[in-house]
């Protein structure tokens, strides 16, 4: 009894964490491109409203960034301390994989962030947009080995097993870095990063022009995430889709418990939209569905017969309940993301995309919808795996040190208490930054106003924005 409450102590302990520290890399993965398409567009076209809005989103950039390193360093400590079975089995195909990574990633990012951040005074414009250019690369490069592990695990290939019971590399590593399920989580996972950046801030833009609907740079925030949401959200819905049927043909048991199928259906299997599921029975109480349709966008046909839960053994099924809402939430929030892209499509079209307030309340009210969808979609792909840590050849029972629950009780209490204070006041201080309105000459970290770069103040109101 106690090992099993160190183990779920354990995994709410990962999951905590890594739920804290995915809402930054999110973000800075998204916000570094952004910041790049600023100063490429200021460079471009001379216009100081880019420049402007670039400083602005740069320090916060800076604090998010900070954020994100101190809170990922923790991941790799609990690799050591409560997942040493884990680490010990997996560790020689994962270990390289990460340490990638660094050598990549973290020093590309690490080498050109002191120039981005406050080198605009100091070195030349082209340099300057060189180091930003170097710090958004170093964000998708860093996405993609850390996806690259987290897909393995899900679809592990080109492994062997040693003697010792660990897995290793096979003869080719390509097969371990592109494993089947890898290209559709990076994909997936990136135009995520990039639509939780582009509803952040439109959100600060739409609650700037709710103030001040003249306001230039509340106006290029608004207008070029809105371009963001229309254009990348139905993209991200069409990507989403080729996603679960990657997942359907590796992970069928995952897919079972995102739709709720908890028996099979031979002449075609229903679309359940909502309902209650219940484990002990079974089946989803007060199912709302619509019949076949899940067979069709899965098999792309009525009638396939798609299998459920009861073709598996109730000991490698996933924890339905949470995987069946997490799901729902990433798809509804996916299609209210999308609905506010058309929305602000129709309003441009009208001439009147920065006058109609209630699209700009709709925006601020789905200024969250990206780090709440990343983590409901974190949580399906996760939770979904289960009860595996390596899909179905090492489970997660099997992976834990072996400790005390007390042990893991403390250290957990002590992550929630301090992540909640440092952290907590990290994100009221981007708050804070925010809610200020973007200045027609904004400092930056350094505290010098743009026009000491030698910048000119933009000359009317609407200069600088995206048509």
């Amino acid at each position: 009894m106690d090992n099993e409450l160190a183990l779920i102590l354990a995994r709410v302990q990962f999951a905590f964490t890594v739920s804290f520290h995915f809402l930054f890399p999110a973000f800075t993965i998204g916000l570094a491109s952004f910041l790049a398409v600023l100063e490429g567009l200021w460079l471009a076209t001379g216009k100081s409203v880019y420049a402007n809005v670039f400083r602005y989103w740069l320090k916060i950039f800076a604090i998010v960034f900070a954020m994100g390193v101190v809170s990922g360093i923790v991941m790799s400590y609990q690799f050591g301390t409560n997942w040493s079975v884990f680490s010990d089995k997996a560790g020689p195909v994962i270990g390289p994989l990460m340490a990638y990574e660094v050598l990549t990633a973290f020093f590309l990012e690490a080498g050109f962030l002191g120039v981005m951040l406050f080198g605009m005074n100091k070195v030349g414009k082209g340099l300057h947009f060189t180091a930003t250019c170097a710090v958004a690369v170093g964000t998708f490069i860093s996405a993609f080995w850390i996806l690259s592990v987290n897909s393995w695990m899900q679809t592990p290939t080109g492994y062997e097993i040693n003697a010792a019971g660990q897995f290793v590399p096979g003869p080719s590593w390509a097969a371990i870095i592109f494993n089947p399920s890898f290209p559709y989580r990076l994909v997936h996972t990136t135009i995520a990063a990039y639509l939780t950046t582009a509803f952040a801030v439109g959100a600060v833009g739409a609650w700037h022009l709710l103030k001040d609907r003249d306001n230039p740079g509340a106006r290029v925030m608004f207008s070029m995430a809105m371009w963001m949401a229309a254009i990348v959200a139905p993209i991200q819905i069409f990507v989403g889709d080729l996603h679960g049927l990657n997942t359907l043909e590796h992970q069928p048991v995952k897919i079972m418990a995102m739709e709720g199928h908890y028996e099979s259906h031979p002449d075609g299997a229903p679309l359940i939209l909502f309902g209650i599921p219940n484990s002990a029975e079974k089946r989803v109480d007060f199912a709302v569905e619509i019949p076949k349709l899940s067979s069709l966008i899965l098999k792309h046909d009525l009638n396939a017969p798609l299998a459920g839960l009861d073709s598996v053994p109730d000991e490698d099924e996933p924890p339905v309940g949470i995987v069946f809402w997490s799901f729902r939430i990433m798809v509804g929030l996916g299609m209210a993301m999308a609905g506010l892209g058309l929305w602000s499509l129709i309003a441009r079209a009208s001439k009147k995309l920065y006058d109609w307030t209630w699209m700009h309340r709709a925006a601020v009210l789905l200024g969250p919808s990206g780090f709440i969808a990343v983590i409901a979609g974190w949580v399906t792909t996760e939770v979904g795996r289960q009860p595996f840590t390596v899909y179905g050849l090492l489970r997660t029972a099997d992976s834990a040190s072996p400790l005390d629950a007390p042990a893991v009780a403390v250290s957990l209490a002590a992550f929630v208490i301090t992540y909640f204070a440092v952290f907590g006041a990290g994100v009221w201080y981007i708050f804070h930054l925010a809610k200020k309105p973007p200045e027609a000459h904004e400092a930056g970290l350094d505290g010098k106003p743009i026009r000491s770069a030698g910048i000119t103040p933009a000359p009317a109101v609407i200069e600088g924005e995206p048509s």
